[in-house]
């Protein structure tokens, strides 16, 4: 039972809980301040049930580290305990990444029991307000950022819940900043940008090179050399463009992936890249495996690539480094998970640099290929139900908040064709 005894005007209350490995007694130890507002006697009420809260915590082993574990500290148990066996690794490096460099700064030193919604709103409010600073630039940081710092603040106390180290999660009593989707947030090709990308794909361009300057200080002879695309940077590009799918999903497809007679390629994994180098995993979400049903024409370059991968094999001979990977390096292995991109804006730009200004290419990020995918599709009438299930969304919903733009722009086209249509029969 607790031990309560008075100092001053407060009491201070000890509740033993066994003995540690030498034999000494632990005892935990609080203080209960009386309210002056209220008599002696309902004082005296709320110090016994303080104790007897007190003494349940001790017992059951809460207050050892609810009330005393500082947050940081228990990130490392959460780190360890949780994390690293329910947690991809890819996860965790962006979790440990926001936790060092934003959160931990901010709410390490406060002990676990005692983090409260304002702490949270207090956080969430300097970093819209201050931002951060990237090699002497001042940035900001958006909603969505701050979103995905309150998820992961969320999680780590979800846990301390279930572990009953802590009553409630503070994240449940607040909100963080709506985050606002806009239009232009959602870079892609239109239909006329899209033909002109494919096309260049196919078309031939120069590379010049030019030796060492002459003694006299005149121009060397220029060596122009003329060069095309590789196929299977053109089967990478088509596939992410017809089938939007993702760079990871990509990069992870074996030849075993591709149905040729269906004419379909299954989505069963993902590449990403971590601090160790690349690893290839399950997709995130049971909705990202699903099988996509591709062109003929892709199918055809597909296949071409094969022949010529197979091609490549053979002349490598035991230098050969392959594992059935779809994209690969010049020595087989699976292509890296950054080349795709280099090569996509090398295109755009040796392509804006000569073509009229009526023909240049937006520049987007490699994702925005996948984009142009959902938002033709949909300009295209495709149901949602069939763009969101191509995707890899979990759900409809998801795709309706993202491309909600697109969808707009056909709902306006429906009104329009509805007005026409009474104005026909008026």
């Amino acid at each position: 039972m607790a031990s309560i005894q008075q100092r001053g005007n407060t009491y201070r209350i000890f509740v033993s809980c066994g003995r540690d490995i030498n034999g000494k007694q632990i005892i935990e130890t609080t203080t209960f301040n009386p309210d002056e507002a209220k008599t002696e006697k309902q004082n005296q009420k709320a110090l016994e049930k303080f104790a007897f809260e007190f003494e349940e915590k001790v017992k059951s082993g809460k207050y050892l580290s609810g009330e005393k574990l500082t947050y940081q500290d228990y990130i490392k148990l959460w780190l360890k305990d949780y994390a690293e066996k329910q947690l991809q690794t890819t996860t965790i490096e962006r979790c440990t990444s926001s936790l060092d460099n934003i959160i931990l700064p901010e709410l390490g030193h406060l002990k676990l029991s005692k983090i409260l919604p304002l702490h949270l709103q207090t956080l969430y409010n300097k970093l819209l307000e201050n931002g951060y600073t990237v090699n002497g630039k001042h940035k900001s940081y958006n909603a969505n950022t701050i979103k995905r710092i309150h998820q992961i603040i969320s999680s780590t106390l979800n846990t301390a819940v279930q572990w009953q180290l802590i009553d409630s999660n503070p994240c449940k009593r607040i909100k963080p900043p709506k985050v606002t989707r806009n239009p232009a947030d959602i870079k892609h090709f239109t239909l006329e940008e899209a033909q002109i990308f494919l096309s260049i794909l196919n078309e031939e361009y120069t590379v010049a090179h030019y030796g060492r300057t002459k003694k006299d200080g005149s121009d060397s002879a220029r060596h122009v050399e003329t060069h095309t695309i590789p196929t299977q940077f053109k089967v990478f590009f088509n596939m992410a463009l017809f089938g939007g799918l993702r760079l990871g999903e990509l990069i992870a497809l074996t030849w075993d992936d591709i149905d040729f007679k269906n004419f379909s390629v299954s989505i069963t994994k993902s590449t990403a890249k971590t601090k160790d180098g690349m690893i290839t995993k399950e997709p995130k979400t049971k909705s990202s495996i699903r099988t996509i049903t591709l062109s003929q024409n892709l199918i055809q370059m597909i296949k071409k690539y094969r022949a010529e991968q197979n091609t490549l094999r053979l002349s490598l001979g035991s230098f050969w480094k392959g594992n059935n990977y779809l994209f690969i390096q010049s020595d087989g292995s699976q292509m890296h998970i950054s080349t795709p991109y280099h090569v996509f804006k090398k295109i755009i730009d040796r392509h804006n640099k000569t073509a009229p200004d009526n023909e240049k290419l937006p520049e987007i990020t490699l994702h925005g290929l996948r984009h142009t995918s959902a938002t033709l599709l949909i300009a295209q009438n495709v149901d949602v139900r069939t763009v969101s299930a191509r995707l890899g969304h979990s759900d409809c919903s998801t795709t309706m908040n993202i491309y909600a733009h697109s969808l707009q722009a056909l709902d306006r086209q429906a009104s329009d064709k509805l007005d026409i249509l009474f104005q026909n029969n008026a």
